[in-house]
């Protein structure tokens, strides 16, 4: 570790092997010192969750991340575990910026509570560390996948660029997180937008019947853009969903009803 770098930890929810997240360690070195503490396991859908099971193993991995060899962290629990490891037990000092991603597949509109790769820079943003994370659109359905198909570049790219935003800027009090989704077929060059969440889920959950009689179905989900959403170039679902933009979309910790709190209270009445 070089103290007098810029301190980047990198974490994601597809694990240390994914290579969206060497992409994006190797686009990251050109700002500072990049430490990589990730998932053993694939936790894609764990959100914030940190499961008192994880058995919390930090195993160092040699790694090949474009021609360097790099030691990265394997760590046994979720993406937030995984940050917090990184924070609290394998960084010599408090990093400058928490990176999360890159994430197979898109993370938008309401749905950002249940992602990994969210959940991850949530985490380090409650301990007061600027964080950003990145996602992917996919053409196809393979979120739990290595697809070596799947070209990371662009979205790497586009990770460092708001990477240096949050080191070089102060951001205001109630930005906390920088949600990032980059089209499948962005190029360096596209526009980028700020946006607003979708107000609602992307991914619409089913039943999906086992083919083994008295087997349990299993809960799966389905791409399911609302028009409303689609239709809204201000969300960031329309921006990259539509538009062919790349969506920037500014999150808060404070999950309070932005309402009238004494007028809600009013509304309530009398209570028995």
């Amino acid at each position: 570790m070089n103290p007098n770098k810029k301190q980047i930890l990198l974490s994601n929810d597809d694990g240390i092997l994914s290579p969206g997240l060497w992409a994006m360690a190797a686009e990251l070195s050109r700002l500072g010192f990049v430490t990589v503490a990730a998932p053993r396991e694939q936790h894609s859908g764990a959100g914030r969750s940190v499961p008192p099971w994880a058995d919390g193993e930090i195993k160092p991995t040699i790694l090949q991340i474009g021609d360097q060899e790099w030691t990265c962290y394997a760590v046994g629990g979720s993406p937030a575990q995984a940050v917090q490891y990184g924070v609290f037990a394998i960084m010599q000092q408090k990093p400058d910026l928490v990176v999360s991603g890159i994430n197979y597949g898109e993370n938008p509109g309401t749905d950002v509570t249940m992602s990994g790769t969210v959940g991850a820079a949530i985490e380090a943003a409650s301990y007061g560390i600027p964080a950003l994370c990145v996602s992917l659109e996919l053409d196809n359905d393979d979120y739990l996948g290595y697809s070596r198909k799947t070209d990371f570049s662009t979205a790497a790219i586009f990770g460092r660029r708001f990477a240096r935003i949050l080191l070089e800027k102060q951001l205001p009090a109630d930005v906390n997180v920088l949600n990032v989704n980059v089209p499948h077929d962005a190029t360096p060059e596209t526009p980028w937008r700020v946006t607003h969440l979708g107000r609602h889920g992307y991914f619409i959950p089913y039943a999906k019947k086992s083919d083994q009689p008295g087997d349990a179905p299993r809960i799966d989900a389905a791409r399911a853009p609302h028009p409303d959403d689609l239709n809204d170039p201000t969300s960031d679902i329309g921006t990259f969903l539509k538009q062919r933009m790349v969506s920037v979309t500014p999150l808060s910790l404070d999950l309070t009803s932005r309402v009238d709190l004494s007028d809600l209270q009013r509304s309530f009445g009398t209570l028995d």
